[in-house]
């Protein structure tokens, strides 16, 4: 089945930046799609970012609340989907999860994907 494991969450000043890394296993990665989401304490999941499909072209896409601010790649080669993250504010304080679904189901929002990571920990002061 589908492992993910995220890293390269902490604690950052409001303005920097962070990159988080997901290492997928278990199933072929290019039959996967992936992403994102983020939840801090008392509040639902909430979709960041993730890679598209459309006609065998692959894109990206983003909450609107760090579009410009954040960007999702992926290496396909290593199996890893990483989301740099720039002008870090303190609302993007919240655990941060890799998600996966298979790519021939790929639920609407990220945050309904099935597969996801133990998360990684976000915090900006």
């Amino acid at each position: 089945h589908v492992q993910l494991v995220e890293s390269g969450g902490g604690l950052v000043q409001a303005g920097g930046s962070l990159r988080l890394s997901c290492a997928a296993s278990g199933y072929p990665y290019s039959d996967l799609c992936m992403g994102w989401f983020r939840q801090a304490p008392g509040k639902e999941r909430e979709g960041v970012a993730r890679i598209l499909f459309v006609d065998a072209i692959t894109s990206s896409a983003y909450a609107s609340i760090v579009k410009g601010r954040f960007t999702i790649s992926q290496d396909s080669a290593t199996n890893t989907l990483y989301l740099q993250m720039n002008s870090l504010k303190p609302e993007d304080t919240a655990m941060y999860y890799c998600a996966a679904d298979l790519r021939r189901l790929c639920a609407a929002t990220v945050s309904q994907f099935p597969y996801r990571g133990q998360g990684t920990q976000v915090t900006v002061s």
